[in-house]
């Protein structure tokens, strides 16, 4: 059984300033493309049975920077669609929502096209990726370059946890992190781990 490298794409202007960015694609700073750039040598050297990204730029920008090919653009991969609170930071949101929760509240509607997602929206999107990487893992490594919050969801399914519990796993932008088993189980090996 292979292991799972999870990749968060390097830093953009609102990921620097806190505000929700889901289906808005803003390019990585140059601090962003020097995070990806840094990654190569944890990445490059490899053999992976896959390779996927979110079709979005900055996640598609980062693998090319960090030296992958062969990258299956999956829309699966996507931001938590964040509805009307898209672009908002979490201490705006508390001037009108005090004690205003993501995991647990939800976001409301957005603009035509993005609804906004649950947490269980995005654990059944976490849940159809888990399903198709799962015969290559048992090939090899798969990498997967994608977003703050869809990774972790992603991480809480592959150990069994509700999607909620993604709330436990922050994660840092340009790092890569890495899901392997013990015993026949998925467990964390590394995490946030940069250059």
């Amino acid at each position: 059984m292979g292991d799972l490298l999870l990749v968060r794409h390097g830093e953009t202007e609102w990921s620097r300033s806190g505000q929700h960015t889901s289906w808005t694609d803003l390019p990585l700073t140059e601090d962003g493309e020097q995070q990806a750039k840094s990654l190569a040598p944890l990445l490059t050297g490899r053999t992976y049975a896959l390779a996927l990204a979110s079709p979005l730029g900055r996640a598609l920008r980062t693998a090319g920077l960090a030296g992958l090919v062969g990258v299956v653009p999956d829309p699966d991969l996507h931001e938590w669609d964040y509805g009307g609170y898209e672009g908002v930071t979490t201490v705006d949101i508390h001037r009108t929502r005090p004690g205003w929760d993501l995991w647990t509240d939800g976001v409301p509607p957005g603009p035509d096209g993005h609804p906004g997602e649950s947490p269980e929206e995005i654990g059944a999107r976490a849940d159809r990726v888990l399903a198709r990487l799962s015969p290559a893992l048992a090939e090899g490594d798969v990498i997967v370059v994608a977003h703050a919050h869809f990774l972790r969801v992603l991480t809480a399914r592959r150990l069994g946890l509700p999607p909620a519990d993604g709330r436990l796993f922050q994660l840092a932008t340009g790092t890569v992190s890495r899901l392997s088993t013990e015993h026949g189980r998925p467990v964390i090996a590394e995490w946030n781990r940069r250059p």
